[in-house]
């Protein structure tokens, strides 16, 4: 799914450039390339300036894109690193044309985008500007805008389109499934010397402690978040800046102690529980997740979605805990090795790692949620790090995991499995081989949306731009 909306959304527009959002067409085949300002003659002659109006490349249903439009995302792309082999004129024409066809199929079919939940992006776009240079007033600059006012409308103009597109892409992908039988198909019609060759991959166990920190730690961390929570309610004090100043969540510590939830997000279900109990504006009670002690309260109920702050305190565990810990994992490392039980034995009755523990301790890939972690393309530093030295089925010595969120444990790892690089075999990679069917297969879907539907809505393409060789029938030839 991710793989078919980089290649038909111009993502990239959001915070990298801001070209002009789209315009309902009054008059779509009228262009003029330049005019005189002509006026009344009065008596006292004037002198008159030819101004070039800026051209229409083509029309989309009730969308238009200006020749500028193309002109500032080539600039942005290629301000980016993006070269001419990359993205030319022609392709990227296609491309923003793409987008406003699935905008416009969109309000065809009644897809909506709330302007609540237009603006909150939008909101979170501005925020990330600021941080990144540091005052709205430089992020008006960067983009030539004379207010914030211009500057808003402009994102939510193409926020909207960009948001129609999308929902507009994931109506069309949503109820594609793919059958065994089709893999199976999918994978012969690949002739042998062109498979896929898939990387080095490791499957890697992990048993964990956790010392809990002591009973009067956890108060002081309830006591603080009480204080806070008073501060906030009965003082009037912004939970978004408290959030900044105490958080220990370092995911949205610079946000205020934002997130976007529904309730199919991934969070604890404590943590959910708590968040969608409550009304706009009010502030929870400290409670306890696996991570620490919170609290959380609710900015917009937006339909399904919230948008919810919280702040997190981590109980500090003492020294001693960890040195306890520590030993505890020596001694389970040690009746691994002289056989008395078997690492995923271990793993269900010693570690305090719930996600893992029932399942031997096995790690999970956040990718794909496979058992297997392609070495060359590992994204976890940290990980990489700790298993990189580590030989197969060898056990590693206790090693400190010091997470902002999670707290601080040790852990031993295995490396229980090693897939050296090789050509995709079918019965080995079976998974991987079902995601590349299924995405080709969602791709073929598009392209037969996209044929249906040009052929159905009103397109003009500027002559200037009839000669590019489109990869869709944007022509109509």
């Amino acid at each position: 799914m991710n793989k078919i909306k980089n290649t038909t959304t111009i993502a990239l527009l959001l915070l990298i450039g801001l070209v002009n959002a789209q315009e309902t067409v009054t008059d779509s085949t009228e262009t003029q390339p330049e005019i005189s300002d002509v006026s009344m003659v009065t008596e006292t002659p004037k002198i008159f300036k030819k101004v070039k109006i800026d051209g229409v490349a083509a029309v989309v249903g009730d969308y238009l894109i200006l020749e500028s439009d193309i002109d500032k995302t080539l600039i942005d792309l290629k301000n980016q690193g993006a070269t001419s082999a990359d993205i030319n004129r022609c392709s990227l024409l296609g491309k923003l044309m793409e987008d406003r066809l699935y905008a416009h199929q969109a309000v065809q079919d009644s897809i909506l985008v709330a302007d609540d939940e237009v603006n909150a992006t939008s909101d979170s776009q501005i925020k990330q500007l600021v941080q990144r240079v540091g005052s709205i007033e430089k992020v008006l600059a960067f983009y030539k805008k004379p207010d914030e006012v211009s500057f808003r409308e402009e994102l939510f103009k193409i926020n909207k389109l960009r948001m129609l597109s999308e929902r507009m892409q994931q109506k069309i992908v949503s109820e594609i499934e793919i059958t065994p039988e089709e893999v199976r198909q999918f994978f012969n019609k690949i002739p042998e010397d062109q498979r896929p060759v898939f990387g080095t991959e490791l499957e890697i166990a992990q048993i964990v402690k956790k010392p809990e920190a002591p009973q009067e730690e956890k108060q002081k961390v309830i006591d603080r978040l009480n204080k806070i929570r008073e501060d906030v309610v009965e003082r009037g004090s912004s939970f978004a800046v408290k959030a900044i100043l105490y958080t220990e969540d370092p995911g949205s510590k610079e946000s205020g102690g934002l997130y976007k939830m529904t309730k199919q997000t991934g969070f604890v279900k404590e943590f959910k529980d708590v968040a969608f109990s409550l009304a706009e504006g009010e502030v929870s009670e400290p409670f306890e997740t696996e991570f620490g002690y919170h609290i959380v309260t609710v900015d917009k109920i937006l339909g399904q979605e919230r948008e919810v702050r919280h702040i997190l305190m981590i109980p500090k565990v003492p020294q001693s805990a960890l040195d306890d810990a520590k030993k505890e994992l020596d001694s389970i490392r040690e009746k691994i090795i002289a056989g008395k039980f078997t690492f995923a034995e271990a793993a269900l009755n010693f570690s305090d790692q719930k996600e893992t523990k029932f399942d031997g301790g096995q790690l999970r890939n956040p990718n794909d949620y496979s058992s297997r972690f392609e070495l060359a393309n590992m994204n976890d530093p940290q990980l990489y790090n700790q298993i990189r030295n580590l030989k197969d089925n060898e056990i590693s010595r206790p090693i400190l995991d010091e997470d902002a969120r999670d707290g601080t444990s040790y852990k031993i790892m295995k490396i229980t499995n090693r897939y050296d690089e090789h050509v995709a075999d079918y019965s080995k990679d079976y998974i991987k081989i079902q995601s590349l069917a299924l995405t080709q297969k969602q791709a073929d879907a598009i392209g037969k949306w996209m044929k249906e539907h040009i052929d159905e809505t009103y397109i003009s393409v500027n002559e200037s731009n009839q000669g590019c060789d489109f990869k869709n029938n944007w022509v109509k030839r």
